[in-house]
């Protein structure tokens, strides 16, 4: 699959894709310069300034992007085949998530727009007629991880479409080739010149992009670090900025939940993507006096996954997307050893059968105390913790004792129980029995660490509008 994605401009400096499984490149692609950013960013200017896109009636723009999403349902294997190789998910979850969310989402957007209020009228208080309408903010960049690439890359480029806006993309060093694929697409469907520009590249490309005077919104989604210095970034040039970061999310199972559907509930919400999901529940929050059940259901379906190679339609887990990223979650795991936290499946070893790639094999903690950095930092990696608690008010501290407030969820035969708990959890999302599910007319998003602003739903598309009051005397 070796391959030279060829990008206009000085092909000096390039990115080289390389295989999570293979630990091989499979692509070179040209890489961004500063000065490939500020042409990006001029010719956004111009379209938002003084080109048509902004000026189309809403309906027009909408009835572009469902030509987007027919385009993109064509191409839906090969884009799976692309992210899969890139970032090392496995098939099967790449077709059904990676390419099979994003798919959903540009429909789904597309409907919730065709109800927006762009335009409404009310009576003001001194008796004169406010019109209200909303306009697009201007030119957005959106910077997006490798992890859901494409998945990240819609819920901000297909809102900000619609609305009339102009966007930069920059795509993770990691994963440029979903969103070389994607522009293709964009160029199919005959946007006007300068609407949609990918700019690959590393952080510092990013960073030049937050910081550039001529964008209007910088739309991110990223590590809570790299969140703080991106809206460093905006603050100078009082850019607005919507901030999509990291989580460490708690799953509170009652003590009338069964274990069998909770470890179902929590492989699949917990362990997808290898664990390299933001709202990932990673901290297991479990009755002390069912530990040990809660414990062995979860530990069995942790032992019976398939872990390998990525293009295996069976394979359930895949490579972690670098051997950094590898080290990275091999470290915590020794870390929660150290801590006292007791090691119940897993490990730092290879799994099984594999002796290459960047493999990590699905790793239970238990015993644990939410004070352990296991339980309290995001290792973005295969790993769980279980974290014991005495009762209902004690599982509720725990889940809001924490840095991050993106996620959650609660597990129990009792559904009203289970939303009044929801309620007294700090968080932008939860769910009752089920992992957050990412519906595409619900907003998405985070408090405290991890992040603030909304995407998906109506307010995934107030995030790229501007709001004006026309006053008109009677």
């Amino acid at each position: 699959m070796e391959a030279d994605w060829s990008l206009d401009g000085d092909h000096s400096h390039q990115i080289e894709v390389v295989s999570p499984h293979t630990e091989q490149p499979i692509a070179r692609v040209a890489a961004s310069l500063p000065a490939d950013v500020d042409a990006a960013v001029a010719a956004a200017r111009a379209a938002v300034d003084r080109g048509p896109w902004p000026r189309l009636p809403p309906d027009e723009r909408i009835a572009a992007l469902r030509r987007l999403a027919d385009v993109y349902s064509q191409r839906r294997e090969q884009m799976a085949q692309l992210i899969s190789a890139e970032i090392g998910a496995p098939i099967s979850f790449a077709k059904r998530a990676q390419v099979g969310l994003p798919t959903m989402m540009m429909s789904a957007f597309c409907d919730v727009a065709e109800t927006y209020p762009w335009h409404e009228s009310r009576p003001g208080f001194f008796g004169a007629d406010v019109r209200i309408r909303r306009e697009p903010v201007g030119v957005v960049a959106a910077i997006v991880p490798w992890n859901m690439p494409q998945f990240l890359i819609v819920t901000k480029l297909v809102p900000a479409l619609i609305a009339g806006c102009a966007v930069v993309l920059k795509p993770a060093p990691e994963s440029p080739l979903d969103a070389l694929l994607l522009a293709e697409m964009i160029e199919q469907i005959g946007l006007p010149e300068g609407v949609v520009t990918v700019v690959p590249g590393d952080a510092a490309v990013g960073a030049h992009l937050a910081s550039h005077p001529g964008v209007d919104k910088v739309s991110f989604t990223g590590s809570s670090s790299a969140g703080r210095a991106v809206a460093t970034a905006c603050a100078a040039n009082l850019t607005k900025v919507s901030l999509e970061l990291g989580g460490k999310s708690a799953a509170i199972v009652l003590d009338d939940a069964d274990p069998e559907m909770v470890a179902a509930g929590v492989r699949s919400a917990s362990l997808s993507n290898s664990g390299q999901i933001c709202n990932a529940l990673t901290r297991i929050v479990v009755p002390a006096a069912r530990e040990e059940e809660f414990v062995d259901a979860l530990a069995a379906r942790m032992s019976a996954l398939k872990v390998g190679d990525p293009a295996d339609p069976a394979t359930e887990l895949g490579p972690l997307v670098s051997r950094r990223q590898q080290q990275r979650v091999r470290d915590y795991i020794e870390l929660g050893r150290r801590e006292g936290a007791r090691l119940v499946v897993g490990g730092t070893d290879l799994p099984a059968g594999l002796d290459t790639g960047w493999y990590v094999q699905p790793t239970l903690f238990a015993a644990a105390d939410n004070s352990m950095r296991i339980a309290r930092e995001e290792i973005f990696g295969p790993v769980l913790t279980v974290i014991p608690y005495e009762d209902e008010r004690d599982a509720i501290a725990i889940a809001n004792d924490s840095d991050y407030g993106l996620a959650g969820s609660v597990w129990t035969a009792d559904t009203d129980r289970g939303v009044r708990i929801a309620e007294q959890v700090r968080t932008g999302t939860f769910g009752v029995n089920q992992g957050y599910t990412m519906d595409p007319f619900a907003p998405f998003g985070g408090v405290k660490d991890s992040g603030y602003g909304r995407e998906l739903g109506r307010e995934g598309l107030d995030g790229y509008v501007e709001t004006k009051s026309i006053a008109v005397a009677g």
